[in-house]
């Protein structure tokens, strides 16, 4: 092998450790944008209009729906908002976002 070969041997490497650690954590902050949106656009804003998952059509896809298809990442970009109190949940697990979280993430505000 020569130093060229070796060469590109590891930058293919570096190239799929990027990949396989910086891939999904920009598809899912890509994603936290898209959840915010589908929140206020289905008027789960405020715990009196709290609305579950499956209302708001954020259920992770079930193995047999993925095989084939692209992968969702709106149900990761959901799980980083909650842990990040920027989506909050009743205790009945309904989901909502209020104008003081969206405020403290101002950057998750959905572009117009």
């Amino acid at each position: 092998m020569t130093t060229a070969d070796i060469l590109a041997l590891l930058a293919i490497i570096l190239l799929a450790v990027l990949g396989l650690v910086f891939l999904p954590a920009w598809m899912a902050r890509r994603n936290m944008r898209k959840v915010v949106k589908i929140l206020l656009e289905k008027g789960a804003t405020g715990i009196q209009n709290a609305m579950t998952v499956d209302n708001l059509g954020l259920r992770p896809k079930s193995l047999l729906q993925r095989i084939g298809g692209p992968r969702d990442w709106k149900p990761k970009a959901l799980d980083l908002l909650i842990q990040s109190n920027v989506v909050l949940m009743t205790q009945d697990g309904k989901l909502y976002v209020t104008e003081s979280s969206l405020a403290n993430a101002a950057w998750l505000k959905p572009k117009k």
